[in-house]
């Protein structure tokens, strides 16, 4: 396990001070003292799926990430319980790994002793929040400091589409059998992230560990009904209680690395995943009718099971092209050998996610001419 640099604040011992809010209060059982700003804030850009409910900021995709610029010396965070862990840079600092694992409020400190002015706060939620719930509440800042106008948003956007090796599972473990966990899964060291901030872009991560475009990994050979599919027009994955609206995020590029799952235990159906992909495309492009799209295959795969994914994605390419969408794209990325080490559960090292980058960059930059 690699160490995290975490830097939390202890509370009890402090007295209870009144926090003054820069617009509505925000609830928090934690004696914080400062200026306090919702995270439904006109000052707080977000990047991907997130539902704002009673001025909270609520997502589970890994790779939501919340953007803003603020002034004063200092800056926290503040989330429900148990949200999980973030990936933090401040100006042109290092990242680093910061987490809200208390079971009340969590209060967490992202930089102290700054030098007075403008500074930038950029924190990606680096793992998936299906179970965690997760919950940005707000910052909080030095007494009467307050939030600027955000950075501008890229013109450069890309969606990328995928399943745990997009998450990011295990990328931060060296030990192939190690199992999932939260704290080694990180989305900002895969060959997605790496490849945006490489384009100076900004891209949202719809992905989740196991799912595929027909059959979820081992599930029953006439396919699982939680498929990406099913899930794709939602904000939250799991909840179908809100559609995402698909006009707050237009991105020129789509990438899709799904299959994985569908072929890699035996049971499968060829022609039902072939099928389903099809009309998950489809779909996909009904969204974007502008955008190229780049179906991927990702690095797990054997050699029968690889060449069956290929074939597949080579002759639905081929369809779709023929019949007059010609902004369907393939890539194959390296199958991963083990050089490169493992992360958990043969997933692929923050290594392996480098190398990835490293082939599908050049291809999509001569593509988008970026």
């Amino acid at each position: 396990m690699k160490k995290h640099t975490v830097l939390t604040l202890v509370f009890a011992a402090f007295a209870m001070l009144t926090a003054k809010a820069q617009s509505e209060k925000v609830s928090t059982t934690l004696p914080v003292e400062g200026t306090i700003v919702k995270a439904s804030d006109p000052n707080i850009q977000y990047m991907g799926r997130v539902r704002m409910e009673d001025g909270k900021a609520m997502f589970n995709f890994p790779g939501v990430t919340i953007l803003s610029n603020f002034e004063g010396t200092s800056i926290k965070m503040l989330c429900r319980p148990k949200t999980g862990y973030f990936m933090v840079t401040i100006d042109n600092s290092k990242p680093f790994k910061v987490g809200f694992n208390a079971q009340r409020d969590s209060l967490v400190t992202l930089a102290v002793a700054l030098p007075q002015g403008k500074h930038t706060v950029r924190a990606m939620y680096c793992m998936e929040g299906l179970f965690t719930h997760p919950e940005f509440k707000g910052f909080v800042l030095d007494e009467g400091a307050r939030l600027l106008p955000p950075p501008a948003i890229p013109e450069r956007k890309i969606e990328f589409i995928g399943n745990s090796i997009t998450c990011g599972y295990g990328a931060e473990s060296v030990e192939k059998t190690d199992p999932f966990e939260d704290e080694t899964e990180n989305h900002y060291l895969t060959y997605a992230n790496i490849v945006s901030d490489s384009l100076h872009a900004w891209h949202t991560s719809i992905s989740r560990s196991g799912i595929g475009a027909y059959r979820n990994y081992d599930g029953p050979k006439e396919g699982s009904s939680d498929n990406m599919p099913w899930q794709y027009e939602y904000t939250l994955f799991n909840d179908h209680s809100e559609k995402w609206d698909f006009s707050k995020y237009r991105p020129q590029l789509v990438c899709i690395n799904l299959g994985t799952n569908d072929l890699s235990t035996p049971n499968y159906d060829v022609k039902l995943f072939e099928k389903s992909y099809r009309s998950f495309l489809t779909l996909v492009r009904s969204k974007y009718p502008e955008a190229k799209i780049v179906l991927l295959t990702g690095s797990m795969l054997e050699d029968k099971e690889a060449n069956i994914q290929k074939d597949v994605l080579n002759r639905i390419c081929r369809d779709f092209n023929k019949k007059g969408d010609k902004q369907i794209y393939r890539f194959d990325m390296s199958h991963q050998m083990g050089d490169l080490g493992y992360g958990a559960s043969w997933h692929p090292s923050k290594a392996q996610h480098q190398k990835m980058a490293s082939e599908l960059l050049p291809y999509l930059k001569k593509l988008m001419n970026w």
